[in-house]
């Protein structure tokens, strides 16, 4: 078993920056693909970011490309999602979650989740 647990989030007004981080527990992340989702109100969960348990590939949804940035820290079970130049639109719910390597931009091969961590951008 695999517990997460995500931080960072706030609120920030637009073109502002956070960094998300994900702490994981019960199990070394080494082997496993991470991922970044976020669900906004009313909408369904959507796909940021993932990186393989290497942490040499990346894949970003194409909204985020170039103002977010995924990373790793095996040895202290660490995933990190930095957001710069934040829009309105990037306020959601992000969950950070785990899954076989690759995991890639499904949801549905994550096996692990956590609780999620509020980011609010201001306009």
């Amino acid at each position: 078993q695999v517990q997460l647990v995500e931080s960072g989030g706030g609120l920030v007004q637009a073109g502002g920056s956070l960094r998300l981080s994900c702490a994981a527990s019960g199990r070394t992340l080494n082997n496993y693909g991470m991922g970044w989702f976020r669900q906004a109100p009313g909408k369904e969960r959507e796909f940021v970011a993932s990186i393989r348990w290497s942490g040499g590939v990346t894949y970003y949804a194409d909204s985020v490309k170039g103002r977010f940035t995924i990373s790793r820290d095996n040895a202290k079970n660490l995933v990190f999602l930095q957001m710069n130049d934040l829009k309105p639109e990037d306020t959601a719910v992000y969950y950070c979650a785990a899954g076989p390597n690759p995991s890639g931009t499904t949801a549905a091969r994550y096996a692990y989740w956590g609780q999620g961590t509020q980011v609010t951008v201001s306009a």
